[in-house]
């Protein structure tokens, strides 16, 4: 691997659990790079090996096979000093609900062996910087969800990593608290050159903020580039069919096949999706098919390819198929 520039770097990471007759192979030969200084986003179904990646990066876990090098330090080889570089936020939040947003902050420091001199001055910018100046003195266990998840990214930037890995970070916020924590960690990655690796399940999070995807299915990278580049690669549009009711999709799908223009169909619920070279010059004909196979047509949008459609094509099902399906 050329360590240069690349942050993290996996190569043929494989890990199962369980024993023999019950085994589940939660990563099958995971290996992506993440430049220095940028958002890269493993994007995948819950159950698709994320997490079992980060913590293997993070020193918390040993693969089965393979190796990984996180800011030009072999993982396996010397996990301490990789320790050192990184700063980790897990799907859970790891504050101290009775200390208060600067107790945290200063605790997360004495770790590090920071002095208190250096970690009053490193509390009161992060706090800021994350807008929790104002709640720096109230007990964790009375801030917003929005407000733990935004300490807990500052806690892991204390000692200043060069390296941050953030587990499903937004998982349970809303919207405007989903928004926000973004706001920050971009503007982060821009204005100090941390690298940050995002898991995360959420499609349009992916596409929106992150300058690199790498896309999991079943513990290995189908699909990795930018988002642009990766919808790129599909040529042609999809054609998003809403049936009157999941009883219908078996019948559509059959009528859909027999239309030449449609190259691959899957469904979600009552949404079929049907992949074809030129939306609008296609949809006469597949609507012609539907209505063919008597098929109702509750509503027809043309869209250019998403990251669902590239989830589709690399691992032959949907993202909404594969949610809750994959076994790690």
């Amino acid at each position: 691997m050329n360590e240069a520039t690349r942050a993290v770097a996996a190569c043929e990471l494989r890990k199962s659990y369980g024993g023999r007759g019950s085994e589940v192979r939660a990563l099958d030969g995971m290996s992506f790079t993440a430049e220095a200084g940028t958002v890269f986003a493993l994007l995948g179904p819950n159950g698709a090996g994320k997490t079992t990646t980060v913590r293997i990066l993070t020193t918390l876990s040993r693969p089965d096979a393979g190796r990984a090098v996180v800011a030009g330090i072999d993982v396996l080889k010397r996990p301490a000093r990789v320790r050192s570089v990184i700063g980790t936020v897990s799907q859970h939040s790891g504050a101290v609900g009775l200390l208060t947003g600067y107790e945290n902050l200063v605790l997360q420091g004495r770790v590090y062996g920071m002095s208190r001199r250096e970690l009053r001055r490193r509390a009161a910018e992060l706090l800021d910087q994350f807008g929790l100046a104002e709640a720096a003195g109230r007990q964790v266990r009375t801030y917003s969800g929005g407000m733990r998840r935004r300490l807990d990214v500052a806690t892991a930037l204390v000692h200043r990593p060069a390296v941050l890995f953030l587990d499903e970070p937004t998982t349970g916020l809303d919207p405007e608290g989903r928004a926000d924590l973004w706001a920050v960690l971009t503007g982060l990655s821009a204005q100090t050159g941390t690298t940050i690796l995002v898991t995360t399940h959420y499609l349009e999070e992916a596409d929106k903020f992150a300058a690199k995807v790498a896309i999991t299915d079943r513990g290995r990278i189908v699909a990795e580039g930018t988002s642009d580049q990766l919808k790129a690669r599909l040529q042609g549009d999809s054609v998003l069919l809403e049936l009157g009711d999941t009883g219908q999709v078996e019948q559509a799908e059959k009528a859909l096949a027999q239309v030449p223009q449609v190259r691959q169909t899957t469904a979600d619920g009552a949404l079929v999706r049907a992949r074809v070279t030129d939306g609008p010059r296609a949809l006469p004909a597949v609507l012609a098919g539907l209505e063919a196979g008597a098929v109702p047509v509750l509503s027809v949008t043309v869209a250019r390819p998403s990251l669902d459609d590239v989830y589709l094509h690399y691992a032959g099902r949907s993202f909404g198929q594969a949610e809750g399906s994959a076994v790690a």
